[in-house]
């Protein structure tokens, strides 16, 4: 069994061929799909995050509106860029959207990914201290944010406050119960996902990874979650974490699908990324029963428990949600998913 979602980058583009043609398309639409997908059965919606550009980027509203029309699927990001973040505003923000949602908040965070600007975070007043890298920024301020979320107080309360204290320190408020051990991080790197596991933070893996053997993605991705497990073990955490992956998974059923996607499931693809060698995972198209052989072969898929389903949401509600429903009825079964 596997706990299936979908991941949409947000895309937007004033372009004819684009369903999402404004910023306010693209919220009030992932606002849609996250229903239809729960409609559908789907377990999780999440949503990508990318500042200065054409996506979206302020997932707090996004989450809560989410959380306010949905029930039951989880909702979450991958990933929120902690370069950019003061940790206790986000902690309250995260804190109100998971009580919006009655706790089903799944929340991915990262040091974050190629930019759009130059140092972008420096026009959100964060700069590194001094011998400190901007990834090391953004681990730091995950650091204290993680800390922050056990809602132990550690503020002095004002001896003549405007409304009465509680005894002791204060926290920050609203305060979410349970919410720390639905943190995820987005890992790159195995290095990082050991980091993450160290840290008591569930795993998400996306479809780039650095190239740290030279063999295929999905043999390196699941090499990485061996090590993240290993590397929870070890520290003694006494639940069990969680690990996703992303994919792009297209079953051809109609004619539309092969408009769209039919040239086939594609081959990993190896680049230079932010000065590192990285892997690109392929993605997989063909019809339903060869789709299932192919993803069978998949190692990381059957290491993670949860997998994402990339969405092309410039395509629409409707489309999107049709993509959802073919993996959930025509591949998961077979592959055991369901």
């Amino acid at each position: 069994m596997k706990t299936i979602g979908f991941l949409s980058f947000g895309h937007w583009s004033p372009t004819g061929h684009s369903e999402t043609r404004t910023a306010g398309d693209t919220l009030l639409q992932s606002i849609d799909l996250a229903v239809a997908a729960e409609e559908l059965g789907a377990d999780g919606a999440y949503f990508r995050v990318h500042h200065f550009a054409r996506q979206l980027a302020s997932p707090f509203p996004l989450l809560a509106a989410v959380g306010a029309r949905t029930k039951r699927i989880e909702i979450g990001t991958g990933v929120i860029d902690m370069r950019y973040q003061n940790p206790l505003a986000m902690v309250e923000d995260a804190g109100a959207a998971d009580l919006i949602a009655g706790g089903r908040l799944q929340l991915g965070i990262s040091r974050g990914s190629p930019e759009q600007v130059i140092d972008g975070w420096r026009h959100f007043g964060f700069a590194p201290r001094e011998g400190e890298s901007d990834a090391d920024m953004g681990r730091r301020h995950a650091e204290v944010f993680l800390d922050l979320l056990k809602g132990t107080g550690f503020a002095e309360p004002n001896p003549r406050p405007m409304f009465p204290n509680p005894p002791g320190l204060l926290r920050l408020e609203p305060h979410s119960e349970g919410l720390r051990e639905r943190i995820w991080w987005g890992s790159a790197s195995d290095a990082t996902a050991i980091w993450a596991a160290r840290q008591g933070m569930n795993l998400q893996s996306s479809t780039l990874k650095a190239d740290e053997t030279g063999e295929p993605f999905h043999v390196q991705q699941a090499k990485q979650i061996r090590r993240y497990r290993q590397a929870w073990a070890e520290a003694g955490h006494p639940r069990t974490p969680r690990v996703s992956v992303s994919r792009s998974i297209f079953a051809l059923v109609n004619d539309r699908d092969r408009a769209y996607f039919g040239r086939g499931s594609s081959s990993d693809q190896v680049g230079i990324i932010d000065n590192m060698r990285a892997v690109f995972g392929r993605s997989y198209a063909a019809e339903p029963d060869r789709l299932v052989e192919e993803l069978r072969a998949d190692e990381a898929i059957a290491e993670a428990d949860t997998l994402l389903l990339t969405v092309p949401n410039q395509l629409g509600v409707a489309y999107n949600a049709h993509v959802i429903e073919t993996i959930l009825t025509h591949v998961a079964p077979p592959l055991g998913w369901r």
